[in-house]
């Protein structure tokens, strides 16, 4: 059985696509210390730009140098709305399902890969460092000091 890699932000960059057909979608997750992860989408799918992680200021910015505002979606977009609403981001009511990752775009999207020539590798993709890196560079400097 073929093995596919899915990125989470393109699962819900799909669930968007399904809602709004016009348009720029923006997913995005609450990537915890204060921090989010995102990637933009053209109207077919094609990811713009991403995966990305910065603070929320920063992808607002991103987000007011777009010509037309993306429809954003995602626990990151719920979390920090004001900051990306602020600068013109469309990001539907809190309980809306987009704001969930759906088993079934991840389903589609793994089945999409199966069907291509396979030569991807299943990797993670890590955009920080792991806490425990930083957890032993923030012991290593408090030992020599």
């Amino acid at each position: 059985m073929p093995v596919s890699g899915v990125c989470t932000l393109d699962s819900i960059g799909r669930a968007i696509g399904e809602v709004a057909r016009e348009g720029t979608r923006l997913a995005v997750l609450d990537a915890r210390r204060g921090e989010v992860f995102s990637a933009l989408y053209s109207t077919n799918g094609e990811r713009l730009w991403g995966p990305l992680v910065g603070s929320p200021e920063e992808l607002a910015e991103r987000v007011a140098d777009m010509k037309e505002p993306p429809l954003a979606a995602g626990s990151g977009a719920v979390r920090f709305r004001q900051q990306l609403a602020s600068r013109g981001a469309e990001i539907p009511e809190d309980s809306h399902p987009l704001h969930r990752i759906a088993a079934r775009h991840i389903c589609a999207l793994a089945a999409v890969e199966a069907a291509g020539d396979g030569s991807g590798p299943v990797e993670p993709i890590y955009l920080r460092p792991p806490d425990a890196e930083r957890w032993r560079e923030r012991d290593s400097v408090q030992k020599a000091g």
